[in-house]
């Protein structure tokens, strides 16, 4: 037989146990014994030498493996002794190599290794699982959800933000490295209709948007979270979600409850029963593609980047729509909605007073402010003072514009007549603002350069602003994320790193560095401080994420806590204790991600496609670059910690930029580099047991 045959045409045959085998991997050359090779069955290496599979001989020989020597020679000693010594190298890396060469007893101990490490039941702020639920029925009712702007056959575009114009979140190089999307399928809708695309929550309640169906849960003190609505399968994907669950001011009777869904133009409104259930309100029409979707107490507000905002009052139940100017970001206070637009001026509507102004058909928009170089109020946060007299509370607003400044306005009860004015001006920011927040403690503000955070501590005399000593800056840093405009199945809007939390506590950021990622990290607004890092419990990626603040029981004792809510790809949600992780804050002093955390979160996502648009060689896989990469980082390390002359380190510092986004800039336009012939390494000194290895150096910018 073939199989048996001896070598005749570069292939061995089958021969004697201790038949001594040359091996060279990698360039690497190894010699062991074919019964060493051969004692686990149906391995890469038995397939090899039975010629069931073909080889590749050099010069000398000996069999060609082109795989990695270091990793290569703890998985010869493992089939020498059946002993596992991984020191030295990557667990992951082993793992992956131990599975090319299918060797499963050693796979199965490796697997069992990670198990020691990882529980399926999560870290201690593992707080609940919610499993997906079923796929419903199609939605059967009079009204249809194909509108004039899917009538290409795909849906409308989701937008990344509500407060940005499209593709302004993006704007570092290593924000668009990812926006090379897949083509869509025939149908125009994503691949996943299973995953979590949207996740909010009010009070006790939570709302999880998949592709064509929502579903809402309800927490309840005795038996936990359980399952109260599910819509019935739309049409087309939902874009945006919506939840109100508790409405300060009057008796509304079966409305007190809603959920809002839209998609393209149109919006679903559905009122929710306390005991579980619920029924349909409406569709109702925006005529352009909706780009934010909020409540205001129980009016439920659609707004568009194109200047058209639609409002319904579930008293009047009015649905009405009006133009106003391009809006670009919006935020409430009170029952006063708040809209900036790119002319540079700060509109405001008093929702109340809109059931009263049904008959002229108009929302009562008035100008506010203007900006006074008339950028594009692109950010915007508003800050309700606790009121200190009868005529009312200060009105603090802080805007973040298109030209990168930050400005903060008050406006005084007493000179309501006479609008807002100037308190302070900052410019640290050459991006478009994207974020901003006022707090009573912080003012944080965030760009679209890689998400770079800039945070001030706010001095307040009797809980109002203070103009002495004035706001000081406290933190610099940014949240790196390498998500596409349109993110995981076009779900970016589920992706807003925030920041989360109450006005008068502590704001957090939710950091996803790459879109597949399974791992979040939890960051303080403030300073960038690591608060903690959670992994899904299942191992799917994470689709969608918010934080909400849940009200405490009526137990002695309890408080309200704070969660940390991540949909999954596989369409489960999974519950996260962020009050635990906030009241050990200070037992962790960790910052962003490290040099080796950044590294291995690289390693999901490809960094070559902007290379090759520029015209360079396609990368051979991201592994190459982020090797080339972080042998950059070890031999620069180990110059300066060799004292070597300072003509190689200036031009290493020329070479790889002064921080390590313009380091990972220059790699990407670099493309890769070609492959040198491996160099001896250096014999280790008599005094010393094994060869020094690079000391790995500690990344300066620890604010990814």
């Amino acid at each position: 037989m073939a199989a048996a045959a001896p070598a005749a045409d570069g292939v061995p045959g089958r021969g004697p146990p201790g038949e001594v085998i040359h091996l060279n991997v990698g360039g690497k050359r190894f010699s062991t014994s074919r019964q060493t090779l051969t004692w686990i069955p149906d391995s890469f290496f038995s397939s090899l030498l039975s010629g069931r599979i073909s080889t590749l001989k050099d010069e000398t020989g000996a069999i060609f493996i082109d795989r990695d020597p270091t990793v290569f020679a703890p998985i010869l000693n493992f089939l020498r002794t059946k002993e596992l010594d991984p020191r030295g190298v990557h667990g992951s890396s082993l793992l992956h190599e131990a599975q090319f060469y299918g060797l499963t007893p050693l796979v199965r101990r490796l697997q069992l290794r990670e198990e020691l490490d990882r529980s399926s039941c999560g870290n201690v702020l593992f707080n609940g699982y919610l499993p997906p639920p079923v796929f419903p029925v199609k939605r059967r009712n009079r009204h249809s959800l194909v509108g004039p702007q899917q009538a290409g056959g795909r849906p409308a575009p989701v937008r990344r933000s509500n407060t940005m114009p499209p593709n302004l979140g993006n704007a570092g190089l290593l924000g668009r490295m990812l926006d090379e999307k897949a083509p869509p399928s025939p149908s125009g809708l994503p691949e996943e209709p299973g995953m979590v695309r949207l996740v909010c929550g009010h009070h006790n309640w939570i709302a999880v948007a998949y592709t064509q169906f929502l579903v809402c849960y309800r927490l309840k003190e005795a038996s936990g979270w359980q399952l109260v609505f599910s819509s019935p399968r739309l049409d087309w994907p939902i874009e945006r979600l919506a939840l109100t669950t508790r409405v300060l001011s009057g008796a509304l009777g079966e409305h007190d409850k809603m959920v809002a869904a839209a998609t393209g133009s149109e919006i679903l409104l559905w009122a929710l029963q306390a005991e579980g259930g619920g029924s349909e309100i409406g569709v109702f029409h925006l005529g352009v593609p909706v780009e934010a979707l909020f409540f205001v107490g129980n009016q439920l507000i659609a707004t568009s980047h194109t200047g058209r905002i639609g409002v319904w009052n579930a008293v009047t139940k009015h649905w009405q729509v009006q133009e106003v100017q391009a809006i670009t970001s919006y935020d409430a206070a009170g029952s006063f909605l708040l809209l900036g637009c790119d002319n540079g001026s700060i509109y405001y509507v008093d929702v109340q007073k809109f059931p009263l102004r049904m008959k002229d058909n108009d929302l009562l928009v008035s100008e506010l402010y203007r900006d006074p170089a008339e950028d594009g109020v692109t950010a915007l946060s508003v800050y309700l003072t606790p009121k200190t007299s009868d005529s009312g509370n200060w009105i603090e607003i802080a805007y973040g514009t298109s030209s990168g400044g930050v400005r903060v306005i008050v406006q005084h009860p007493e000179t309501v007549g006479s609008g807002p004015q100037l308190f302070q001006t900052f410019t640290v920011h050459r991006s478009p603002v994207t974020k901003i927040m006022l707090s009573e403690k912080h003012l944080i503000s965030v760009c679209a350069d890689n998400n770079h955070v800039r945070t001030w501590s706010v001095t307040r005399f009797r809980g109002m602003i203070s103009t002495q000593p004035g706001s000081t800056p406290l933190a610099s840093f940014k949240i790196l994320a390498l998500e596409s405009a349109d993110g995981h199945g076009g779900c970016s809007a589920g992706n807003d790193i925030g920041p989360y939390g109450e006005r008068d506590d502590q704001q957090v950021f939710i950091q996803k560095v790459v879109p597949n990622a399974s791992q979040l990290f939890v960051r303080l607004s403030s300073t960038g401080q690591r608060v903690c890092s959670v992994r899904s419990v299942d191992g799917s990626p994470t689709t969608a994420f918010t934080v909400l603040e849940c009200e405490g029981s009526r137990r002695l004792g309890s408080r309200p806590r704070r969660y940390l809510l991540t949909g999954q790809a596989n369409g489960s949600l999974a519950l996260w204790d962020l009050t635990t992780a906030m009241d050990g804050l200070g037992q962790a002093p960790a910052g962003g991600l490290t040099e080796e955390e950044l590294l291995e979160q690289l390693e999901q996502c490809e960094l070559a496609p902007l290379a090759s648009l520029r015209g360079a060689p396609p990368s051979p896989s991201p592994r190459t670059s982020l090797t080339s990469l972080h042998s950059a980082f070890s031999s620069a390390s180990l110059s300066s910690r060799r004292g070597s002359p300072s003509p190689p380190q200036a031009e290493a510092r020329r070479r790889w930029g002064g921080s390590f986004v313009e380091r990972c800039q220059e790699l990407v336009r670099s493309g890769p580099e070609p492959r040198r012939p491996p160099t001896p390494a250096p014999r280790p000194s008599a005094g010393l047991g094994a060869p020094l290895a690079p000391p790995k150096m500690k990344l300066t910018e620890t604010s990814f």
